[in-house]
């Protein structure tokens, strides 16, 4: 079975999709279940995770409801309020009735403090996902990935993956601190990563597969077969290519890898790193 790993839906309004400035005027409008299941099939997908675009846990309601209507959708990685405790464990309890609420995510890279991540109500509620069976999307600018390494260090039982490779500067082409930072973070045998991304960091009309191949080098290197999965980032990856371009460029960067590899990367570590199907 092969899966996206990540993408999302919205109904657009400009209040709430503020980040959508007039350059990527092509995803001001709404984006839903029926747009994406065709772009699934045409790649050879048969199921997705969708994740969280909105901090709001109305919009965590409204993904697993259409997880519920559509089979396609696997898993939903939504939004909680990690930093009270109590909001959180009703949150959880509510969310957890449904096999489909796999995971949550913050808009780390959003926070005006650098060091969110270490607030003592943050770690609490990292804390707590453990009680329910719960992975961690970790949204991150490559700033970010110190800190992170400090928190995943903190929960080793806790499952936590890197969203977009961590969002490196591959349009202005420099690798570092990016390039030793994520081999430190995948030290960590707890963190995977998503091979998402990757278009939008780089140079939207003038890119090409091959510009991609040094960051992926670095990730397959750190993280090896076993803890990468592939995704589309649907439909923000469309201000730069189309679905199924997105996805070739991991495809062709693994064709000449083994079977059982491919397979891997493709759909098993996406069901094994959530549970898919399990709960």
């Amino acid at each position: 079975m092969k899966i996206d790993s990540h993408h999302h839906f919205w109904k657009y309004n400009e209040a709430e999709y503020g980040w959508i400035d007039d350059r990527m005027a092509v995803l001001k409008r709404d984006f839903l279940p029926d747009d994406l299941e065709h772009c699934l099939l045409e790649s050879g997908f048969s199921g997705s995770v969708a994740v969280q675009a909105r901090q709001t846990t109305e919009e965590t309601r409204w993904l697993l409801n259409l997880a519920g209507k559509h089979d396609f959708i696997k898993g939903v990685v939504g939004w909680v309020d990690l930093c009270s405790e109590d909001k959180l464990r009703r949150q959880l309890d509510e969310f957890c009735k449904s096999p489909e609420f796999i995971g949550v995510r913050h808009v780390i890279h959003d926070e005006p403090d650098d060091g969110f991540m270490l607030r003592d109500d943050f770690l609490k509620g990292i804390s707590i996902l453990k009680d329910y069976d719960l992975t961690y999307d970790l949204l991150l600018f490559p700033k970010h990935i110190p800190l992170a390494q400090i928190v995943v260090s903190m929960f080793p039982e806790q499952k936590f993956v890197v969203d977009h490779i961590a969002k490196p500067l591959i349009k202005d082409r420099i690798s570092e601190p990016w390039r030793d930072d994520i081999r430190m973070l995948a030290e960590n045998k707890n963190v995977w990563c998503k091979l998402t991304g990757m278009v939008t960091e780089a140079d939207w009309k003038k890119s090409t597969s091959k510009d991609f191949r040094p960051w992926l080098d670095v990730v397959f290197d750190a993280f090896g077969t076993d803890r990468l999965m592939v995704g589309s980032d649907w439909p923000v990856c469309l201000v730069s290519r189309k679905y199924p371009d997105v996805i070739n460029i991991v495809k062709d960067y693994i064709s000449g890898m083994p079977d059982v590899a491919r397979q891997k990367i493709l759909g098993l570590n996406c069901i094994e790193f959530y549970s898919l199907g399990k709960k």
